[in-house]
Formats: C-alpha cells, structure tokens, sequence
C-alpha cells in the first residue's frame, strides 16, 4: 500500500537516526511485532521492560509509514463526540472509553520523558469551534456531556471567541488536558528504547507468508528467513488492510502541510489546538520550530495518481484557510506538504482483533483522529493480555 506522497516535514526534524540491520537469520521469540509506527514501538517500548523475549520488524526504516504523515494532535475527544459515544455504547462505557483517551494523554507523558530522544511533548489546550450556525445545537450537546462527566471543559461564547483568538464563530469548547509532540521522534525514541533493553529491531525486513505450528507461528520474510514466534502483533496500521480486509474499517486522504518558520511568539491564543465540528474537518497546531501544520480536506480515495494530482490545489487550500481564520498568516507558504492515507471506523473506535484466518495474531488498529493516543491504550490492553494473560480494557476494543 502506497501510504503517503508529498514532501514531509517530519523526517527532516531528526537528522540523525538510528538504523537497524536487515533480518538474515532465522529466529525465534516469545512476541513478534510487525511494524514500527505508533501502535508498534509502544508495544516494543512496554514488553522491553519484561522478560520476555521480543522482535520487532518493519519492512520499511522506523517511523516511515504513517508516522511520517502523522501532525501529532493529541487529544482526549474523538471524531465520534463523547454524547455520540454515550448514545451508542451508553453513559458507564463512553465516558470509560474518553476517560481512557485523557489517561492515556497523561501516560504519553511519563513516557516521554524517559525517552533517549526528546519527541517534544507539549501540554496544551484545544479549541473546537462549531463551523456553522447549525453546529450549535451540537456544541451545546457535547459541552454538557463533557462537563456532567467532569471533563475539563469551557463553553466559548461568539464575543469569548472573538476576544481570545480574533475571529467570529458562533461557539467554541475549550478543552484542557490535550498535548502535541513529534511523531517521527516518538517512534524513533521508543525503539530505540526498547533495542538498548533488549528488543531485537530489525528494519527492511517484509513478512511475506506464516504458517500455524504447535507452539504458535513460523512467518517468513522476504529474504527467505524465519521467525518463529509463540505470539505476533499485527501493528502495521492501514496496511493490515492489505492482509484481512475489515468491514468495521473506513480508509481516506488526509492533506496537510508545514509552513515556513513564520511564527515570532505564540502563534494564537495559548497555542493551542484547534480544530473544528466540519467533516472532514480542519486540524492546526504549532511547531517548537516556529510553523503551523494545518491539515484536512479529506478525500474518499487512497488510489496514489489521485492523491498526487490533488496535492497541489490542497496545499493552496489550506493555505487559503489559514488565512481567513489568521489574516497574519496570509503570505504563510507551504514548504513542506504531503497527502497520507488516514482510517477511521464505522463505530468510532479503534480495534484489537483476531481472525480464524490467522490464529495466534492479535491485528491493533488505531484508526482514527485521535491514533497515537488509541495505539497507547491499544498497546497497554494487548501487553497486559499477553503477560498476564487478561486485560480489563479488551472488551472496548473487541468488535465484531
């Protein structure tokens, strides 16, 4: 799967990274993990500190799928709103699932900060502004659900909005508890985390092929190698599509774009997050150097030629939003852009599944806004299935 073009910001933020060799062996581990993204080095990064023993491939470098097209908004609310969530799965498991996203926010934190690169995390607030006039009712909906659950919620006025952030819209949320950070980083700081306690890391290896044994499972790379592997996590994101198509699974385009180092002091208000009740709808936030990453403008296609041809008119669009949200920004140029596959689901929330087609191989999929927070709760659920053998989050996560 083709997962993203364009010019990224990302990458060129980490001059120097660690490489890993190619797999040329054959092997064997207690857990395999296929893939180096978020949900990936995260499990890698937590069974480090067990005695297990622990592989990781990726058949690309670490951090070179989705990663790189990820703008690192980290936040507790969700595409599917908490009221939606309550009327779907009722008030005790929506507010349990959002409680878990705020949670998880707090233990990105902590594991930042024992990271041998720093990923940037950063505390922050959001606002999240009702489009149109007919948002409203919605607004107001989603306000009181959060605050009656005693999340850390403000309900914007038109005159508080126009105060704060010097644009008209009729009302806003202003959400506390949310946070940004470098994705690209973040992946590359955990593996590297989990390579120095023990974690074998091996880049450019591709799965191609397993087979089911009586101790687990025999997978075979590319290059003719095998790995046998008592349990595997399927961490490969989007392209788990690619192994067991999914009817629960939405997949898109996203298009955002990097610009120029023009910010002097705060960009906005609190340099929070912002994003809005639109779909598709528009993501901003800041770098620590100086840009502002605007994103949206979905697409239902992930066909590439289409993608590509599109790239250009996007970036000249979000530009134009930008500018009518920020005039200060109006000569903002686009210096980095890029179009990335993005997933959702039909239900809102993301999945740990298993299928009889692959037995013993447990498939995390973050889809969704909110992806490196759910690959955190993802990660935890299944690496306390594996080592203790039950997790009390599995049942969110299991769908048929």
């Amino acid at each position: 799967m083709d997962l993203i073009g364009g010019n990224l910001y990302w990458p060129t933020t980490l001059h120097q990274t660690k490489k890993y060799e190619p797999l040329n062996e054959d092997i064997s581990c207690d857990f395999l993990i296929i893939g180096s993204g978020s949900s990936g080095s995260q499990s890698a990064y937590l069974l480090s500190q067990s005695d297990a023993k622990v592989v990781l491939v990726d058949k690309r470098k670490i951090g070179h799928g989705s990663t790189s097209g990820n703008t690192g908004l980290l936040q507790y609310s969700n595409d599917k709103p908490l009221h939606s969530f309550i009327n779907s799965f009722g008030n005790e498991n929506g507010v349990r699932f959002y409680r878990m996203c705020a949670d998880a926010i707090q233990g990105l934190e902590k594991m930042s900060k024992t990271l041998p690169i720093d990923p940037e995390f950063t505390p922050r607030s959001s606002l999240y502004y009702a489009s149109s006039s007919e948002d409203v009712q919605f607004i107001n909906k989603e306000y009181e659900a959060l605050a009656e659950n005693h999340f850390p919620v403000q309900f914007l006025t038109k005159e508080d909005i126009k105060n704060k952030f010097h644009f008209e819209k009729d009302c806003a949320l202003y959400t506390g508890g949310d946070a940004e950070i470098n994705p690209f980083k973040f992946v590359n700081g955990l593996i590297q985390y989990a390579s120095e306690n023990g974690v074998q890391i091996y880049e450019d290896t591709e799965i191609v092929n397993s087979i089911t044994t009586e101790d687990g499972v025999t997978l075979f790379t590319k290059n003719k190698q095998k790995i046998n592997a008592k349990k595997v996590i399927i961490a490969a994101g989007y392209e788990a599509m690619d192994l067991k198509k999914e009817k629960n699974a939405i997949l898109s385009t996203s298009f955002a774009l990097a610009t120029d180092p023009i910010i002097e002091k705060n960009a906005w208000f609190e340099n929070c997050l912002i994003w809005e009740t639109a779909r598709p709808y528009l993501y901003i936030r800041r770098t620590l150097d100086k840009r502002i990453i605007i994103g949206g403008l979905d697409e239902f296609t992930i066909i590439p030629e289409k993608r590509n041809s599109m790239l250009i008119h996007k970036k000249e669009l979000l530009l134009q939003k930008l500018g009518e949200l920020f005039p200060q920004y109006k000569n903002a140029k686009a210096e980095f852009g890029w179009g990335a596959i993005f997933g959702g689901t039909h239900s809102g929330k993301p999945m740990i599944k298993e299928y009889k087609e692959f037995p013993n191989c447990y498939f995390l999929m973050g889809y969704g806004g909110n992806g490196t927070v759910y690959s955190y709760a993802l990660a935890n659920t299944m690496v306390d299935l594996l080592l203790k053998g039950k997790s009390a989050n599995l049942e969110l996560f299991k769908q048929e």
